[in-house]
């Protein structure tokens, strides 16, 4: 059996990450269009590394929950081969033992020189004046996908999604595309599709099934019984 699954802020939300809509998360304090975009960085790079050194410092206290660890434990298990993608860029996952996470948006613990395109591990605090370890242009910038940037891995994830016997979502909105589009995609191939999530996402209708509720609840209750069944 391959199972693809997409898990988005939800997943991590539990461990003290934010989504995008939390009242008074740190979203809601900077404008998207400064922080989030290449041309944001072009104006203010300072301004960008601040944001994302928070960010960085929030993800490095925050812990794997329940829900991370049942997924990995899913992949370790043998049960199923599982390709998991995510749209977070913390690295929780791979905390709680996932191998080879598919990041399409970035990994906040990456840097990305825009100037030669050299990728290497992010110090915890990053400024202008960080250098590049290939060429030693001081334009380092975090490893994300900024809107109005193609996303990574997304022939990796056609390809995983064309041989998959199922497609699960954890914890998506459903509103940011082109992984809101996955579950149309998994249809047109006739694969079986489920949504995990706290509230019915913008794409809920699409899903062959949804289950309700928070992400360390229902996660490892569908890997039970999944295990049950493929017992």
């Amino acid at each position: 059996m391959r199972i693809v699954i997409l898990s988005g802020a939800g997943l991590s939300a539990e461990s003290g990450l934010g989504t995008f809509r939390d009242v008074g998360g740190i979203w809601q304090k900077y404008d998207l269009e400064d922080v989030a975009t290449p041309e944001g960085y072009a104006r203010d790079p300072a301004l960008v590394h601040q944001f994302y050194n928070a960010r960085r410092a929030n993800c490095l206290q925050a812990s794997p929950n329940a829900a991370h660890h049942a997924l990995a434990d899913l992949q370790q298990s043998g049960l199923a081969e599982v390709t998991l993608v995510t749209q977070n860029i913390d690295d929780l996952l791979e905390r709680a033992g996932a191998r080879d996470v598919v990041h399409m948006h970035g990994e906040l613990r990456r840097a990305l020189c825009a100037s030669c395109g050299h990728r290497w591990d992010a110090p915890d605090t990053m400024s202008p004046d960080t250098a590049c370890p290939a060429c030693g242009a001081t334009r380092a910038r975090p490893d994300i996908v900024w809107f109005g940037e193609i996303p990574y891995h997304m022939d990796r994830i056609a390809e995983a999604l064309e041989g998959a016997d199922l497609f699960v979502a954890i914890g998506t909105s459903g509103a940011v595309y082109p992984a809101a589009g996955f579950v149309q995609e998994a249809r047109a191939q006739g694969v079986r599709t489920l949504e995990l999530n706290l509230d019915p996402s913008e794409t809920s209708a699409l899903f062959d099934d949804t289950r309700l509720g928070p992400a360390t609840e229902i996660v490892p209750a569908w890997v039970a019984e999944l295990r049950r069944a493929r017992a």
